[in-house]
């Protein structure tokens, strides 16, 4: 009599298990659009993005994750059109990018009228800032320009630097930038001697940069990204500009430096804490994690491919790591419940330690960084030396 109690409650056990896995086979994957550059000016930035993608994992707990990445070939119109793609024939329930400030602002609109949330890996703070009814479903991971150019207005009056030119992309990114370092500027009464612009596929500054070196600034702001970043500072190396050059945290890339050699040393950039992960005590919280995804990615693309923007998007799929499990609570993948749920548990992360910095989000703060996420850097030797 046991014996059959004992055969008929495994038989219950296994069919309980095999129910129980094929839930989990069948249940509806979360589906993330990924939207980078990866050709046009913005490749350099934007491949390291697509890459780690291939890192980011394929389930949450029992649910499968799929991701779809579209490039935008570093044009705004294109990253609009991928994001209405992904959204009404994809159906996703998150997206993830772009790479460039001009292409996410272009978004807020489509993604707020679908109500799909997005993780931008763009700089300007204009991007969630202020949380308005359109920002309420926009977040970001890299650090914002008023962070960055707090700093280098810092690092700038440390220097006894008084007067300062300003040369950046002729767009939103560099719009933003200037504003950033006027606002910091005059809270330390640094004057702005110079303020000129450029298009990203432009070769050559030479007007705008002589301009910048007749009015005799201290030191030289370059509000660029990416390798198009290289161009102004070449041109003022070739003027004999003896004045310090300050770069943005775009720059902050392997392809940076090869193009600009010897023109870009003694450039100084804030950047986030992995691009200099093994120069940083043991005691910073973001060390470890930094460490792990370099070899990560490292191991799978060659030595000394690790890059800064790979790591925004690394830090967005922890976001969805972090916020996933709890908004599957409330809802499943695919429906407009669990895309809100989502929302609600990405402003609610608190205390996530990345590569860049640690996340705590508010209501009114979607990007949940503050100063800690910024290092000083130089370059020396072709490489990356932090500052101390």
């Amino acid at each position: 009599m046991k014996r059959t109690k004992s055969l008929v409650l495994s038989a219950l056990l296994a069919a309980t298990v095999g129910v129980v896995y094929a839930q989990s086979q069948s249940r509806a994957p979360i589906r993330v659009g990924v939207i980078v550059s990866t050709t046009g000016p913005a490749a350099s930035l934007g491949i390291p993005q697509r890459n780690t993608v291939q890192l980011l994992p394929q389930r949450i707990g029992n649910t499968p994750v799929e991701y779809i990445v579209l490039d935008d070939a570093s044009d705004t119109t294109t990253a609009v059109q991928n994001t209405r793609k992904l959204i009404q024939e994809n159906k996703v329930d998150l997206i993830i990018g772009p790479t460039t400030t001009p292409a996410s602002l272009a978004m807020i609109d489509v993604v707020a009228d679908a109500k799909v949330p997005n993780i931008s890996l763009a700089a300007s703070a204009a991007i969630i800032d202020p949380v308005d009814a359109k920002r309420f479903w926009v977040f970001k991971t890299p650090q914002t320009d008023a962070i960055m150019a707090n700093a280098i207005v810092q690092s700038m009056a440390q220097n006894k630097i008084r007067t300062v030119g300003y040369i950046g992309f002729n767009d939103a990114y560099g719009e933003g930038w200037y504003n950033e370092l006027r606002k910091y500027a005059a809270q330390r009464n640094i004057r702005i001697v110079a303020n000129e612009r450029y298009n990203r596929t432009d070769t050559s500054v030479t007007g705008q940069v002589l301009r910048i070196v007749a009015a005799r600034p201290d030191a030289v702001l370059i509000g660029a990204s990416g390798v198009p970043g290289v161009v102004p500072q070449a041109a003022l190396k070739a003027r004999n500009f003896t004045g310090r050059i300050y770069q943005t945290h775009g720059v902050a890339n392997a392809d940076f430096l090869r193009v600009g050699g010897r023109d870009v040393e003694g450039a100084i950039l804030p950047a986030g804490p992995i691009l200099v992960a093994e120069q940083l005590p043991d005691s910073n919280p973001n060390k470890k994690v930094a460490l792990n995804y370099i070899k990560s990615y490292e191991d799978k693309f060659g030595a000394g491919t690790r890059s800064t923007f790979g790591a925004h998007l690394f830090d967005a799929g922890l976001m969805l790591q972090r916020a996933a499990p709890i908004a599957l609570r409330r809802a499943q993948p695919g429906t407009a419940e669990f895309r809100s749920a989502l929302r609600d548990a990405i402003e609610g992360t608190r205390n996530l330690i990345a590569t860049h910095g640690t996340f705590s989000m508010r209501n009114n703060n979607h990007l949940g960084l503050d100063s800690r996420s910024r290092v000083m850097v130089t370059i020396e030797n072709g490489t990356w030396k932090l500052l101390k």
